[in-house]
């Protein structure tokens, strides 16, 4: 008889049960397309007997984690708990056994990737994360191959579905913010606290996953600039729209070569993008990654960025990668970092920006306005005048800069903030081309 190869997994949550799932029901087309049997061996949770969407034989239920991990019959590990600790632990426990590893954190390979990859090369074996960013979407494997022989000068990526669903509605249906974000949970697309996305760290976190991938290099989390979008209001959509833009929370990574050397540019916050850019027509939950390398262009992977169907599709994946290095006695190719690229400071970005400001409506306050802007050496493209309010005898404008440097716009902000005629600076957006 074959001898099957024997996974763990370790949690059986949403996307855990989607995994089981499909491990239980297409075995035998695995095996097939395999030649080996691929068997679910031990599974650990925090309460057996709760109930589940999936059905798992009790016998393979687990409270300790010792009696997974320390199981010399599990060929492969597949981590789908989620968080930092005890994830981490238990992978890097699992890799420290010789077992291939395969997760979906986020957190974990944001924090600790290239310190597990290490792990896993020295004994043998391989630490597999596709899942760990944009869920089904196949991104990791192909920027580890098929893209292998670019030079990639840029990401831009939309990774986070809840953030993209309440700006679609927002620019869609003229909610404001919390209207929005009610109706997200409302429907299950945000958690009844929404911080982890809303404030921009979930998406931060795939960045650092992506950028260090990319660029061969380590991107800690908290190295990438991050603005949620809390601060977006209604008319920011209406404006934009008018002005031919869209709204959308981009994850940013670039390498430039600047006068001290190359340097990385990391960060997530909302942007201004055209209309006619492939990102801005990304709607609802999807999430999507663009990527530019030298020889191929651009190229644009969208699909769904959660759930469990998606994310159990990839898990499954890079568990038959695993399984067939194990039954053909491949050995892994494992991805190190090469060089180290410091992260650019927000202080040097240059771009356009959005500034919209609520000020008092008479003669003289545009050339005062004008006069912080020219002292800093910021540009003025536009100046439109949106919405009077007679009563309060205020107006809304919304000024367009050319390019400029960041901290000269902060600059300018500071010093129009100065001034009695503004009442307050509303928002301010950068616009990517």
């Amino acid at each position: 008889m074959v001898e099957p190869i024997n996974v763990a997994l370790l949690g059986l949550g949403v996307v855990g049960s989607g995994v089981a799932r499909a491990l239980l029901e297409k075995g035998e087309a695995i095996a097939q397309r395999l030649g080996r049997p691929i068997r679910l061996r031990r599974v650990l949770v925090r309460t057996p007997d709760k109930p589940r969407p999936v059905f798992v034989e009790p016998s393979l239920l687990t409270t300790d984690a010792a009696t997974v991990l320390e199981d010399d019959q599990v060929h492969i590990v597949v981590e789908v708990m989620g968080g930092l600790d005890p994830a981490y632990r238990y992978i890097r426990e699992a890799l420290g056994r010789g077992r291939y590893v395969v997760t979906a954190n986020k957190e974990v390979m944001a924090r600790h990737g290239p310190e597990l990859i290490s792990l896993a090369h020295e004994r043998g074996v391989d630490l597999l994360y596709e899942a760990s960013v944009g869920s089904g979407i196949p991104i990791i494997a192909p920027l580890k191959r098929d893209l292998a022989a670019n030079t990639v000068r840029g990401l831009r990526a939309i990774i986070n579905g809840t953030t993209n669903y309440v700006l679609t509605r927002m620019d869609r249906e003229g909610l404001d913010f919390r209207s929005a974000l009610a109706q997200a949970q409302e429907l299950g697309y945000a958690e009844p606290d929404p911080t982890n996305d809303i404030e921009g760290h979930d998406a931060a976190y795939k960045l650092a996953i992506l950028a260090s991938l990319a660029f061969y290099t380590h991107v800690p989390p908290d190295e990438v600039y991050r603005e949620g979008i809390s601060r977006l209001a209604a008319q920011d959509f209406r404006y934009a729209r008018e002005l031919g833009y869209a709204i959308k929370l981009l994850a940013i990574a670039r390498c430039d070569d600047g006068p001290d050397g190359a340097a990385l540019e990391a960060r997530v916050h909302p942007v201004l993008l055209p209309q006619e850019a492939l990102l801005a027509k990304v709607d609802g939950v999807l999430n999507a990654i663009e990527v530019e390398g030298d020889l191929v262009g651009r190229v644009v992977f969208q699909g769904p960025g959660a759930g469990a169907s998606p994310t159990a599709s990839a898990v499954l994946a890079d568990v038959l990668d695993a399984a067939q290095a194990l039954a053909h006695g491949r050995p892994p190719t494992p991805w190190r970092a090469q060089v180290s690229l410091p992260i650019k400071k927000m202080d040097d970005l240059v771009c356009r920006y959005y500034i919209r400001m609520q000020v008092t409506d008479r003669p003289g306050v545009l050339a005062q306005i004008a006069r912080c802007f020219g002292d800093n050496q910021v540009s003025i493209a536009s100046v439109i005048q949106k919405e009077t309010n007679e009563a309060a005898q205020t107006a809304e404008i919304v000024i367009m800069t050319h390019a400029a440097r960041e901290a000269a716009v902060r600059a300018t902000i500071a010093d129009v903030e100065k001034l009695d005629v503004v009442v307050e600076i509303g928002n301010f957006l950068r616009v990517e081309a």
